[in-house]
C-alpha cells in the first residue's frame, strides 16, 4: 500500500457519516495484514524455542528428552497468548513496515526482551526449568524471526527500489550533497526512500577530514570544498545541494561562491530550525537566492521593542506601497496595531498591499488612501482624522538618473515632502516620525541623495527646534507649491507632546522596484546582455525584510535626533553579482550571457559610504545597528536656504536647484 492509498482511504475512515468503498478496502485489508502477522508471530515464537531444544541436542530430534518435549509442548499456547498481547501492546501490528524506523526497532526490541523474560519466568514457575542454552538460543531466534524479517521486508524493498532506479540513470539527475552532517544524512535518506524521486546523490563533500573516504548509505565522502569542482566534473553532477544549516553566512557565501562557478543548479537548506524542529527532507531545500551571497547573519531584531512601540497604535506609512514601505506594512500587521494606515500616490500600489492585508489579517483595522506627501492640505485631512502615533515615512523618489534629469522633482518630493509630513507629525502629535534614507546621502554626488542629505537635515531640524523649545519656529512651507489647496492653511499654536525624530540610512535593497537584481533577471530571461555600468563598482545590500525590520526597530530606539546606521558586513561588486545571477540561472557569463560596461552614469559613484567623515559611531542593544552622531549646521539658515529651494524647484530652475542644493548640503559634490 502506498502513502497516498494511505492517506486517502485514512481520510475516508475520518469522514463523519459515511463509510466508503476506499475505507472498507482499507480495513478489510490492514484486517488481513494484521491476522497474516499474527500467525506468523504465533509460528516464530513457538519454533524458535524448539529450534533452541533441538540444537541444544545436537541436531537430533531423537536425543531430546520426553520431558523437555512435553513442557515446550504445554507452554507453547500460553506462551503465544501472551506474546501476542505484548506485541499489541506495543503497536506492532500498528507499524507500516514498509516505512520502518528506529522507532519500529526499539519497539520490536523491547517486545522480544519482555516476552523472553515472562518465557523464563512463566515457565520455570509453572512446568520447571529448562536448559539454560534454551532460553538463551530460543530468545536469539525468537528476535530473528520476529524484528529481522520485519526489517528484512523494509529492506528488500529498498533494494528492488535502488535497482529500479538504476535502470533509468538516464532519466537520473546527479546530485552532490555538501554536507556530511546530520541534515545530510536526512536528505539522503529521504532521497533513496522516496519512490518518486528521479535524483541520485553521486557524492558527498564535506571539510572534515575524518569523514573523507567513509561513505553513507553507499555514497563516498570524497573530499572538501576544495574539491568541488574536481568532483563535479567527475561524476557528472547536475545539482548541488547545501545541506550545512549550522554554517555562518560567511561559509556558505564562501561554499556558494565555488559552487557557482559550475553550471550545477544550486538548492540550499535555508535554517537550523528546521533540523532541530523536525526530520529534514529534500522538499525543504530552496533556490539559492542571491541575499545567500551577502556574506553576513541577517539582522536580529527585539520582537519585544516592536511588539511594544506598535500594539495598539495608529500608524501610518507614506509610500506604503512601494517596496520597503509594503514589506514595513507587512511587519506592521504583524504586531496588532490599533489601526494602520497607508497613505501612497500610486493606487496600484496601494490596490496591491491592501488585497494582500486584508486576506493575511482578516482582523487588521486597515486604512488605505491615495495622495501625495507634497500635497499639504491632504496630509492635514489625513493627520487630522486618524491622528497617528508613529509616522513611516518612506515615500520619496529613488531612482539615481532618473532625479538627474528631473531635479526639481527629486526636491520636490524627498526635500519638501518630507518637511510636510513632519510638520504635519508636530502640528497633529505624532510620538514618532522615522525618516526612511540612503546611504546615497553620504558625501553625494547626485541630486537624489541630495535630496535624501536633506531630508535627513529637516529631521534633525524638527528635534532640535522641539527640544529647544521652539516649535513655533517651524511654519508650514508650500505656499508657493503646486498645490493650490494649500494656501491659507491657518498656523495654529503648537503645543503637541514633544515628536521623537529619527532617520534610518541603508544601503541598496534586493529585490526592490527596479533595483539591480530584478533587472539582471529580465535580461538574463531575455538572453543579454547584461549590463554593468563599471567592472569595480560595489554596493552594499540587504534584503526587504532586513530593511523594514531595521526601521520598526530604529523606531523602538527612538530618543531623537539620531541617524540609524546598519551594519552591512562586506560591499558586493556588481559585476560578481551579475555572474552568480547568470551561473544560477544555469547560463555561463561570456559564453551563453554577454556582460557589457555602459560606464558610470551622471551622479553615480563607483562605492558607497555608510557615514560622513563627521559623524562617529555609537552603540545600540543590537550590534549590526549603530547610531552616526548628528553634523552640526544652522538650522535657522537651513530653513532660509529650504525655502529657496522650494520656489526654485516649483519654478522648474535647474540650474538654480543644484546650486542651492551645493550650498544647502556642504558635503554635495556633483558626480
Amino acid at each position: 500500500m502506498n502513502k497516498d492509498t494511505y492517506g486517502q482511504t485514512e481520510r475516508a475512515e475520518n469522514t463523519k457519516g459515511s463509510v466508503t468503498p476506499n475505507s472498507r478496502l482499507f480495513q478489510d485489508k490492514r484486517f488481513h495484514v494484521t491476522l497474516y502477522f499474527m500467525l506468523y508471530d504465533l509460528f516464530a515464537v513457538s519454533f524458535a524455542y524448539f529450534f533452541a531444544l533441538w540444537i541444544r541436542f545436537d541436531c537430533r530430534y531423537s536425543e531430546i528428552p520426553p520431558l523437555y518435549l512435553y513442557r515446550w509442548l504445554k507452554f507453547v499456547p500460553i506462551y503465544g497468548a501472551v506474546c501476542l498481547a505484548v506485541f499489541w501492546a506495543l503497536r506492532l501490528y500498528q507499524s507500516l513496515w514498509r516505512y520502518a524506523s528506529f522507532t519500529e526497532l526499539k519497539r520490536a526490541t523491547l517486545a522480544c526482551l519482555g516476552t523472553s523474560s515472562a518465557h523464563i519466568l512463566l515457565m520455570s514457575l509453572i512446568f520447571g526449568r529448562m536448559p539454560i542454552s534454551y532460553y538463551i538460543m530460543g530468545a536469539g531466534v525468537q528476535f530473528m524471526l520476529v524484528v529481522l524479517i520485519r526489517f528484512a521486508y523494509r529492506f528488500i524493498l529498498l533494494e528492488r527500489g535502488k535497482r529500479a532506479k538504476a535502470l533509468q540513470k538516464g532519466a537520473t539527475s546527479r546530485i552532490m550533497l555538501i554536507g556530511a552532517g546530520s541534515a545530510g544524512q536526512m536528505i539522503l535518506h529521504d532521497l533513496h526512500s522516496s519512490d518518486d524521486c528521479h535524483e541520485r546523490v553521486c557524492c558527498i563533500i564535506d571539510d572534515d577530514r575524518y569523514k573523507w573516504g567513509l561513505s553513507i548509505d553507499g555514497v563516498p565522502i570524497v573530499g572538501g570544498r576544495d574539491s568541488i569542482l574536481l568532483n563535479v566534473e567527475k561524476h557528472k553532477i547536475e545539482k548541488i545541494y547545501l545541506a550545512i544549516p549550522s554554517a555562518s553566512a560567511e561559509q556558505r557565501r564562501d561554499i556558494l561562491g565555488i559552487c557557482h562557478e559550475t553550471s550545477c543548479e544550486l538548492k540550499n537548506l535555508p535554517s537550523i530550525r528546521q533540523l532541530v524542529t523536525s526530520n529534514v527532507t529534500a522538499g525543504d531545500m530552496k533556490t539559492v537566492d542571491m541575499e545567500d551571497l551577502l556574506g553576513r547573519e541577517p539582522v536580529q531584531v527585539n520582537t519585544c521593542e516592536i511588539w511594544n512601540l506598535l500594539q495598539d497604535k495608529v500608524v501610518l506609512v507614506t509610500g506604503g506601497g512601494g517596496s520597503i514601505g509594503s514589506e514595513l506594512c507587512r511587519q506592521i500587521a504583524r504586531n496588532h496595531p490599533r489601526l494602520l494606515v497607508i497613505l501612497d500616490i500610486y493606487e496600484n500600489n496601494a490596490h496591491a498591499i491592501s488585497l494582500e492585508l486584508r486576506d493575511a489579517y482578516p482582523e487588521l483595522n486597515l486604512e488605505v488612501l491615495i495622495g501625495s506627501v507634497r500635497d499639504s492640505k491632504r496630509l492635514d485631512q489625513v493627520f487630522d482624522k486618524y491622528r497617528p502615533d508613529i509616522v513611516f515615512h518612506a515615500a520619496a523618489h529613488k531612482h539615481v538618473p532618473l532625479m538627474e534629469d528631473s531635479p526639481c522633482e527629486s526636491i520636490k518630493n524627498n526635500a519638501i515632502g518630507t518637511y510636510k509630513t513632519a510638520y504635519a507629525a508636530m502640528k497633529y502629535g505624532s510620538r514618532r516620525f522615522v525618516l526612511i534614507s540612503t546611504d546615497k546621502a553620504v558625501n553625494p554626488t547626485n541630486i537624489m541623495g541630495a535630496s535624501k542629505r536633506l531630508c535627513e537635515m529637516i529631521v534633525q531640524t524638527f528635534d532640535r527646534k522641539i527640544r529647544e523649545g521652539k516649535a513655533s519656529e517651524m511654519y508650514p512651507i508650500g505656499l508657493h507649491g503646486d498645490d493650490a489647496s494649500s494656501l491659507g492653511i491657518p498656523v495654529p499654536p503648537i503645543t503637541p507632546p514633544i515628536t521623537e525624530y529619527v532617520a534610518v540610512r541603508f544601503g541598496n535593497v534586493l529585490g526592490s522596484n527596479g533595483s539591480v537584481v530584478p533587472r539582471f533577471r529580465e535580461q538574463i530571461q531575455r538572453g543579454g546582455p547584461v549590463t554593468v555600468t563599471h567592472p569595480d563598482i560595489i554596493r552594499y545590500f540587504m534584503t526587504i525584510p532586513e530593511a523594514a525590520s531595521l526601521v520598526l526597530q530604529a523606531g523602538a530606539y527612538a530618543k531623537g535626533g539620531e541617524i540609524f546606521v546598519l551594519d552591512m558586513g562586506e560591499p558586493v561588486k556588481i559585476d560578481t553579482l551579475a555572474r552568480n545571477l547568470i551561473l544560477q540561472m544555469g547560463k555561463k557569463p561570456g559564453e551563453d550571457i554577454e556582460i557589457v560596461y555602459t560606464g558610470l552614469r551622471p551622479g553615480e559613484k563607483l562605492y558607497e559610504e555608510k557615514l560622513m567623515s563627521e559623524e562617529g559611531l555609537r552603540t545600540t542593544p543590537n550590534k549590526l545597528i549603530h547610531i552616526g552622531n548628528p553634523v552640526p549646521f544652522a538650522a535657522d539658515e537651513f530653513l532660509a536656504q529650504l525655502e529657496d529651494l522650494l520656489h526654485a524647484a516649483y519654478d522648474g530652475d535647474e540650474q538654480l536647484i543644484r546650486e542651492l542644493v551645493a550650498k544647502a548640503v556642504p558635503t554635495y559634490r556633483r558626480g
